[in-house]
């Protein structure tokens, strides 16, 4: 096998773990309240300028002098800046569900859409106002893009930023299945997506479930957005939106509110796309992915892993 088709792989396996991570938070959300969040996008858009930040303030990697390699200093302080990302985002989609989701939960759909749609745009033009719309870099000496050396072997079909991102993305998916599966809070979510008033009755707290979910969700859109810059030149404020559609694509193609069903669409976005623009039509992957979407429901409905539910009137 050729590297350039090895590399193109490696471009839909980095994409897609963009676009799993992101389609995660959809379709967590949606299946515990049933809610689109469209301002998911734009924690991942703040998750980035967070990096940004931490990079440019606060970057550890020069004080851990008794790590002789530059390059494995680096890896711990994104490390390290990938977990307070984290945190702050998971803290801000705590924030946004407390303020903006809870008091229309029992409304009606259109309420919510528009409330996301609102949230969205606060979020974006908020930055703006207090950054500028200028696109932003993170520092050069950040990390040296180079192929891939694992001891002697050299890799020159993938980078070493396409390797961490997606490694890192391939760990936080399986830290979210287990968390999912065999925490009790996990355990909680999947209780209050079936039946929040039976979950209630058993004393599962609804509210803190919601919470802690697109506390979840947002953490992982941070950290979705601490790699991007990675394999991308820059970051600015309406960063999130294209991403954003993106991913929400990704979680109805693989079957909205099924986890494994986000993921399988992520990786079939992203290579959709790479293959879109190996093939000479970069100007039309956008489009393409949106037929693909079109196409698939139009023989499977509720998604490739979805199961179509009849609901009486």
């Amino acid at each position: 096998m050729s590297n350039q088709i090895l590399h193109q792989l490696v471009n839909a396996l980095v994409s897609g773990s963009i676009f799993a991570l992101l389609a995660l938070g959809y379709t967590m959300v949606y299946g515990i309240i049933k809610l689109i969040n469209f301002a998911h996008g734009d924690i991942f858009m703040l998750g980035a300028f967070m990096g940004y930040f931490l990079f440019n303030n606060f970057n550890i990697a020069p004080y851990l002098t008794f790590i002789p390699s530059a390059e494995w200093r680096f890896y711990i302080a994104l490390l390290v800046i990938i977990a307070v990302t984290m945190i702050v985002t998971a803290a801000v989609g705590m924030l946004i569900e407390f303020l903006a989701y809870r008091p229309i939960r029992n409304a009606s759909r259109i309420s919510a859409l528009i409330t996301a749609i609102g949230v969205s745009f606060f979020l974006e033009y908020g930055m703006v106002f207090l950054f500028g719309a200028q696109p932003r870099s993170y520092p050069e000496e950040a990390l040296v893009v180079k192929p891939l050396q694992i001891g002697s072997m050299t890799f020159d079909f993938i980078t070493n930023a396409e390797f961490i991102i997606f490694i890192v993305a391939i760990v936080l998916m399986f830290v979210l299945q287990y968390v999912v599966k065999q925490t009790k809070m996990g355990k909680a979510m999947r209780a209050v997506s079936v039946d929040s008033d039976a979950a209630q009755l058993m004393g599962i707290n609804v509210n803190s479930t919601i919470s802690f979910t697109f506390a979840l969700g947002s953490a992982l859109a941070g950290a979705a957005g601490v790699l991007i810059p990675l394999s991308q030149p820059s970051i600015e404020p309406l960063m999130g939106m294209v991403p954003g559609i993106k991913a929400f694509v990704a979680a109805v193609l693989g079957g909205i509110g099924i986890i494994p069903g986000a993921t399988l669409g992520g990786f079939l976005i992203g290579g959709v796309e790479t293959i879109t623009v190996a093939l000479g039509f970069s100007n039309f992957r956008d489009a393409i992915v949106y037929i693909v979407l079109i196409l698939i429901l139009l023989i499977r409905p509720a998604g490739i892993l979805g199961k179509n539910v009849k609901e009486k009137v």
